[in-house]
C-alpha cells in the first residue's frame, strides 16, 4: 500500500510539473496571437488609409 502511494504521489508531481509548462506554452501562444492580431489589424488599417493604385473601377486602362 505504501509503495502505491508513494508512485501515485510521484506521478501527481510530474503531472504537476507538465501542467505547470503547458501552461507556460499556452500563454506564449496567446501572448503571440494577440501581437498578430495587433498586427494585422495595423495592417488593414494602413491598407484602407491608402489610395487605390489601380484607379477607379470604372476608368478604362491609359493604353484606350
Amino acid at each position: 500500500m505504501s509503495e502505491r502511494l508513494v508512485e501515485l504521489e510521484v506521478r501527481i508531481t510530474y503531472q504537476d510539473e507538465l501542467i505547470k509548462d503547458l501552461d507556460e506554452v499556452v500563454r506564449s501562444f496567446a501572448n503571440r496571437v494577440e501581437f498578430l492580431e495587433r498586427e494585422l489589424g495595423q495592417l488593414k488599417a494602413s491598407l484602407a488609409s491608402q489610395p487605390d493604385p489601380m484607379g477607379p473601377a470604372d476608368e478604362p486602362p491609359p493604353h484606350y
